[in-house]
């Protein structure tokens, strides 16, 4: 999700690979080891969890996740949880990144020490206050002085047991003094509205009697205040600790005034030295990504540029092929480059001309595309995205009943149990090879037109190349879409969204066995058994040595590859799309009935949305994708429930709460996105419900009025192809401002080349310059065109560092930006936080 700032919009992503735990303390009895999981989570907001490693002290994920992030936040949070025999879950400990460190750790494999969880460290969210010192004359004629402390509002405050009822306690703290007072509690909302003020005796005069009132005017620096939010409790163990500030009086200067936004701190422990024990630790890889994108018209020049490389001749010399000459692995090229040409619908012609190029530079048939070259990294991405729901349907069924049996299919003799039998478990992978091979084989039908036509212009360019081999039209094809589409989606299906997690280790045996085979049926080498090292897997290759397999390979390459024969709109089996547990509203389709909260198993195919008392039943009710009117978010006040959606139908509209952010993203994403081309779609909509006679939003009465704000649209109506082209452009910009000095080397390589035309310089070897003229032509265009977002991209730091007030709500007052705010109000002027 976009953040708009000024013609802005700034996007956030996180993709991490939670690698393994180690040295986890051990369980406190008899059985030592721990049933560990680990999650994430955006402060204390849980957006992904991983399986559970059974009986280890050091449990391996290897699991991969990836978000956009669809709120601010302060801390990327990581939770390691130990699972008991009871199935009670209880923290162990927890790595917390602050979002301004994320970039240290960017793309490094790194070691985080674990650190204990408590309630007074678990903290989000912030605090709007106002405090005013006011001189007050007595009867008598004495002036003393008041604070007046407005506590206004708070917003982000973290769910506590499934609610938040918080109230702020507030003191005044001083060398003599604690004053403590109460706001109301706000019922069941993390965004509480106080606007409550409160006031404090600062300074009487010497004369006065109480000690602890005989305070001088010159003391008030001496005093502080302290706010603290809690969540009211119905336990017996008391309320719960939110987070909370403490405000030097300092702060309000000669003025007397101070009006800030403050972030939530943990509890101050008195400056006690603790002694952490040794929880153990977790290696992550983090990958933090913020994208500023401006309006379309800045991207112009560069866009244009990339999106012609198709049409330059040669084609090395055009803009894509350069960005994936300087940069250091080809797929940082690869990914926006495929994403912008698909959104264009340019991706065919690009991918012909690079593969075309590469043909003609490949000597030897049997090494064609087998290496890491910029055309093999986009047909891989291109399958990515425009064929996940293709293998979601092809492969999916069969691999959930892999992870599901646990069938035996170990066929090395050293690795068999006692318990095993060889020739079960031959017969067994046997099974299971041939299943997956037949359902394979007979889904060409089904693959996506573009990769149709990718795969016929390789088949072309190959045959015409290597006329002799008559194989070579078969091999070009069945290197991608059998060895890096079919093959690595079997050995890793997590990683292709076909199961939730990691297989244990048994199944991803299994699956590394089906994998090898499939990879090798597809290949159609002329030698298959000597394609395996191991002995025992030419030996059960012999079961697949007969025609009949060839054949069928074959039978489906030239299927795949007859460009433009096959339109997967015209696909009559449903495809799941999306499917979990979710909370829903009852829909009132009983007069009487009562509208209360129900969890539901909810599932979203092509055809149709339905949800389920739990998976595996029956549905209860099945709402046709034409009957989809708008999905859109639900104000969190109709029911004080965050992450709510809905879904609009023409008689009701079916309320959903989703588990966090994230996911209610991805539903309403995908929903809005199956739904596009229904001709019925809304353009306005109602924000809030309708509850008590009216709307929440616009108070009209009658429950068929029209919306009153305009419906979220302009997403494109196929599903795999949802890209934002400015965003994709300014990710190149990104990567040759990056790889600047490799785009210098370049021009300088292609300037030696086009003067001397003699042999290049070792530093310049590295890049493939076919046409030197061309290319130093390009790479002007290039650098002009970086030159100018460049400028442009200083120009928004320098406003937004002018403009950065810290204490507004949008760069509240932190633990360190104590004393640039204090710096600020002296010298009044602003400071980047």
């Amino acid at each position: 999700m976009a953040v708009e700032e000024e013609g802005l919009r700034v996007f956030q992503s996180v993709k991490i690979k939670i690698g393994e735990a180690k040295n986890i303390p051990p369980y406190p009895g008899p059985n030592r080891m721990r049933d560990c999981y680990c999650t994430v989570n955006l402060d204390q907001e849980e957006v992904f969890r991983t399986k559970i490693v059974e009986k280890s002290l050091c449990p391996f994920y290897g699991e991969d996740f990836y978000c956009e992030i669809p709120r601010s936040f302060r801390h990327l949070s990581f939770y390691i949880f130990d699972r008991d025999v009871f199935r009670r879950d209880s923290s162990i400990g927890k790595v917390a990144v602050k979002k301004e460190d994320l970039q240290k750790y960017h793309g490094k494999d790194t070691w985080f020490q674990l650190q204990p969880v408590s309630a007074d460290s678990e903290v989000q969210g912030k605090v709007h206050l106002e405090l005013r010192l006011s001189e007050v004359i007595t009867d008598s004629g004495v002036v003393n002085h008041k604070l007046a402390t407005r506590v206004l509002e708070c917003q982000g405050l973290p769910i506590v047991n499934g609610q938040c009822d918080p109230y702020a306690a507030v003191s005044l703290l001083g060398p003599s003094r604690s004053e403590a007072k109460k706001t109301k509690v706000k019922r069941k909302t993390n965004n509480p509205q106080f606007e409550e003020t409160f006031y404090f005796e600062v300074t009487r005069p010497l004369s006065y009697t109480k000690r602890q009132f005989d305070v001088e005017e010159e003391d008030v620096d001496k005093l502080a205040l302290r706010v603290d939010l809690w969540n009211a409790s119905n336990l017996k163990f008391g309320d719960e600790f939110l987070g909370g500030v403490r405000v030097p009086l300092r702060v309000l200067g000669q003025a007397g005034v101070h009006d800030a936004w403050y972030f939530l701190l943990p509890r101050e422990n008195g400056g006690k030295s603790v002694k952490v024990e040794d929880l153990g630790s977790l290696r992550l890889n983090i990958v933090y990504t913020e994208d500023h994108v401006f309006p379309s018209e800045h991207y112009t020049p560069l866009r244009d540029l990339l999106l012609q490389s198709a049409n330059v001749e040669p084609v090395s010399a055009s803009t894509a092929h350069i960005l994936g000459e300087v940069c250091r692995e080809k797929q940082e090229a690869a990914i926006p480059l495929v994403r912008l040409f698909l959104h264009y619908g340019k991706i065919v012609p690009f991918i012909s001309a690079i593969a075309h190029a590469e043909i003609n530079r490949t000597q030897d048939p049997n090494t064609i595309f087998r290496g890491n070259s910029l055309t093999s990294k986009c047909i891989d991405e291109t399958m990515k995205l425009a064929g996940m729901h293709y293998l979601q349907v092809t492969l999916k069924p069969i691999i959930d009943e892999i992870c599901t049996e646990h069938k035996s299919c170990e066929i090395d003799p050293v690795k068999l149990k006692e318990s095993e039998n060889l020739e079960t478990n031959r017969e067994n992978l046997r099974q299971y090879v041939d299943r997956i091979f037949n359902v394979i084989t007979t889904s060409g039908v089904r693959c996506p037109t573009v990769m149709c036509d990718i795969f016929f212009s390789l088949r072309e360019s190959a045959a015409t190349r290597f006329q002799v081999d008559q194989d070579v039209r078969y091999t070009a094809v069945s290197s991608f879409i059998f060895l890096r589409f079919f093959a690595p989606a079997i050995l890793s299906p997590n990683l292709f969204h076909l199961r939730p997690h990691h297989p244990d280790p048994a199944t991803s045996r299994t699956l590394t066995l089906i994998s090898k085979t499939i990879q090798t049926l597809g290949s159609l080498a002329k030698s298959k058994s000597a394609n395996f090292k191991e002995s025992y897997m030419a030996a059960f290759y012999d079961y697949f040595n007969e025609q009949k397999y060839a054949d069928a390979v074959k039978n489906f390459l030239d299927l795949i590859s007859t460009s433009g024969k096959w339109d997967q709109k015209s696909i009559e089996t449903p495809i799941m799309l999306k499917e979990g547990f979710m909370i829903k509203r009852a829909q009132g389709r009983n007069r009487f009935g009562i509208k209360n909260f129900k969890k539901r198993w909810f599932r979203l195919t092509n055809h149709e949305f339905t949800y389920h008392k739990t998976k595996g039943e029956g549905a209860l009710c099945s709402i046709p994708i034409e009957n989809i009117l708008a999905v859109e978010r639900l104000e969190e006040e109709s029911f004080k429930m965050k992450n709510m959606f809905q879904v609009i139908q023409p008689e009701r509209a079916l309320y959903i709460q989703a588990n966090n952010c994230v996911e209610a993203r991805d539903w309403i994403d995908i929903l809005t996105k199956v739904s596009q081309c229904n001709r019925k779609r809304l353009s306005t909509y109602h924000p809030s419900a309708y509850l008590n006679g009216h709307w929440l939003c616009c108070k009209l009465s009658a429950d068929t009025a029209p919306g009153c704000t305009p419906c979220t649209g302009g997403l494109p109506a196929n599903i795999q192809l949802d890209v934002d082209g400015d965003r994709e452009t300014e990710r190149i910009y990104s990567l040759f401002g990056t790889y600047m000095t490799k785009l210098i080397k370049m021009q300088e390589a292609c300037g030696s080349k086009s003067v001397y035309d003699g042999p290049e310089q070792e530093e310049y070897s590295t890049f493939v310059i076919d046409d030197p003229q061309e290319t130093y032509k390009t790479l002007k265009q290039i650098i002009s065109a970086v030159q100018t977002l460049e400028q442009q991209h200083t120009k928004y730091k320098r406003d937004k560092f002018k403009k950065t007030k810290i204490g507004s709500q949008e760069h509240p007052i932190g633990d360190k930006s104590f004393q640039c705010y204090i710096r600020q109000q002296s010298e009044n002027t602003t400071y980047s936080i």
